[in-house]
């Protein structure tokens, strides 16, 4: 494989956990910095930059190979905000067919049409689907794609669960050149304990939190308005949260190979932050036989 043209992220995380939000406000902000940012959308629903241009209509790679014809890449792309380039794999014809498949024909595609070499980005981010990590959707881990990948996850169990069998994968891939870890973002942190449940699966599993993002009502107007949090409401709270998100991805060059839990771990690990929870929140220490 050629050798990479700045650096290539991809983050992962599972469907509803705001993955596509976080990940075009960090290509905003990147782009606001000043750098020259490509988001590349690799989740069948074709919606990862939506926000970045203003909900315009673009082709997916997939739907325009269907087409037959010879493609360019003004044929599916679009510049967004602060001059990122945004694309979307798409996905197959409903029924019919792998969604991982539009990630290989999108990367394919992108490298024969020389995209890297000619745009010279500074940051390549790709927004993979994360409940399912096999296939297609282990592409920009496995391959060598990209250089790194970050995970978005709540508190929640669920999101916990996603986020642990990404690292099953990267623990995979990495020892045979695939991406490493750099870290989880924590995302729609809302009660006090929220921090600390994230903060420990990061340590049971020998990673680190690289930044928080609170429950805010700015996301969700941003996102009414079409935009991004950081071109919507630039001088928000929120907004700099970003900002700070993207400046620590940027300078982080704290990557792993992650020690996934077992099934067993894990669920005992979920059990004694539900007795946790339950004692905070009422003062009563929970007997295990009770349980």
């Amino acid at each position: 494989m050629a050798q990479k043209i700045g650096k290539h992220i991809a983050i992962y995380g599972k469907g509803g956990i705001g993955k596509s939000t976080t990940t075009s406000n960090i290509s905003a902000a990147l782009a606001e910095a000043g750098y020259r940012v490509i988001q590349i959308g690799c989740d069948p629903k074709s919606d990862s930059t939506n926000t970045l241009r203003g909900n315009n209509y673009l082709p997916t790679v997939l739907d325009s190979l269907r087409g037959g014809n010879r493609i360019h890449l003004d044929d599916i792309s679009v510049t967004g905000f602060g001059g990122v380039l945004c694309i979307e794999s798409g996905g197959p014809v409903p029924g019919v067919g792998c969604a991982g498949r539009g990630i290989n024909a999108a990367v394919s595609l992108l490298q024969e049409l020389n995209l890297f070499e000619e745009f010279k980005p500074d940051y390549v981010l790709y927004d993979v689907l994360g409940d399912v990590v096999c296939g297609g959707f282990a592409v920009p881990i496995r391959d060598g794609i990209t250089d790194r990948a970050y995970v978005v996850s709540s508190s929640d169990f669920m999101a916990i669960y996603a986020a642990n069998n990404l690292f099953k994968a990267i623990n995979k891939y990495a020892p045979t050149g695939g991406a490493k870890l750099g870290g989880i973002i924590a995302n729609s942190m809302k009660a006090g304990y929220s921090k600390n449940i994230i903060d420990d699966f990061a340590v049971r599993t020998g990673t680190q939190t690289i930044g928080y993002v609170p429950r805010s009502i700015v996301v969700q107007q941003s996102e009414l308005y079409g935009k991004t949090v950081i071109e919507a409401n630039p001088h928000s709270e929120q907004a700099d949260i970003y900002r700070k998100l993207a400046k620590s991805i940027a300078e982080n060059e704290d990557l792993v190979v992650p020690n996934p839990l077992g099934v067993t771990e894990l669920r005992d690990w979920a059990r004694e932050w539900g007795d946790k929870i339950y004692e905070l929140e009422t003062g009563v220490v929970r007997e295990a036989e009770a349980i």
